[in-house]
């Protein structure tokens, strides 16, 4: 079976043209398909049956997996021999009819909206560097847009004077509007700030470090873990996590699902919906801890 794994992983560099972090999970997924099969006296792909794939998920049941991990890793054993068939390998696909196990979403936490303006007040505006940390702040709570997202911002993809931005995600495009504090600090940065980190006339990025070059995921992390330090922030804080502020905050102020859908980018609106259950939420504590009959 491993050469069969080989010819799937060539099949979505070459072919999907996937990202290099999907083409590993895709391999590590599969290898733990292909030892539990070996385990069995199973070597060929055409041997697995659904059976056999109905004891590697209890398999992993046993083993403690949660429930996501098993999930991404059915969808791969799935994807792999759905290839299988359409290269003619096998004739059927034995994890056609797997069921994945059901996934409790989680709240994501949320700043408070004083907790957001504490946070967003942080960066100075008496540095290159603080006009940027501050124009990057403001637009990811503007938008909502991932950190992912907002580090591939071009200079090209924002529209100052109508207030709006392109945000482009796996070959798609949305416009997602922002308001005149994100405005205001975003001409500040690109006035004083950014000419004094890039030198190079060609560099479209929006932001970049210090050295004029892109930042990183992890540079953004680092950045916010500091800021939300010194705000006095005690809850954790993720790049996630002025996402999260933004949709939930815009959900209780009384903005509809379908238009916070849009903005974040979701396929599913059953993923927008969490955000009002938090507001729900929020409101069944209030009223407990108000109402006299609470």
């Amino acid at each position: 079976m491993e050469k069969h794994i080989q010819a799937f992983i060539l099949y979505l560099r070459d072919v999907k043209q996937k990202s290099k972090n999907t083409e590993l999970s895709y391999a590590r997924d599969l290898k733990k398909l292909n030892i539990f099969c070996a385990d069995l006296g199973i070597m060929s792909a055409s041997d697995v049956t659904d059976e056999v794939i109905a004891n590697y998920v209890a398999h992993m049941n046993d083993e403690g997996m949660k429930p996501t991990t098993i999930s991404r890793n059915i969808a791969s054993a799935k994807a792999f021999f759905g290839f299988l068939v359409e290269q003619g390998y096998v004739n059927h696909n034995p994890v056609i009819t797997t069921k994945a196990p059901k996934i409790e979403k989680k709240i994501p936490g949320i700043l408070t909206m004083d907790e957001t303006a504490k946070l967003l007040e942080q960066p100075s505006a008496d540095s290159p560097k603080g006009l940027r940390d501050r124009a990057m702040l403001e637009l990811l709570y503007a938008t909502g847009i991932r950190v992912s997202e907002l580090i591939n911002l071009r200079v090209s993809d924002l529209n100052m004077k109508a207030e709006y931005m392109v945000c482009r995600d796996s070959n798609k495009e949305r416009v997602i509007p922002f308001g005149a504090v994100a405005k205001e600090a975003v001409k500040n940065y690109l006035k004083k700030g950014r000419p004094a980190m890039v030198e190079d006339e060609n560099m479209d990025l929006l932001f970049t470090n210090c050295s004029g070059q892109p930042m990183s995921r992890q540079g953004f992390w680092k950045l916010i873990k500091g800021y939300g330090k010194k705000a006095g922030i005690k809850s954790e804080l993720t790049p996630h996590t002025l996402r999260h502020s933004f949709a939930a905050h815009l959900v209780s102020n009384g903005a509809d699902l379908h238009s916070v859908q849009k903005m974040l980018g979701h396929s599913d609106i059953s993923t927008t919906q969490i955000y009002a259950q938090m507001t729900h939420s929020r409101l069944q504590l209030e009223y407990k801890k108000a109402h006299p009959r609470g």
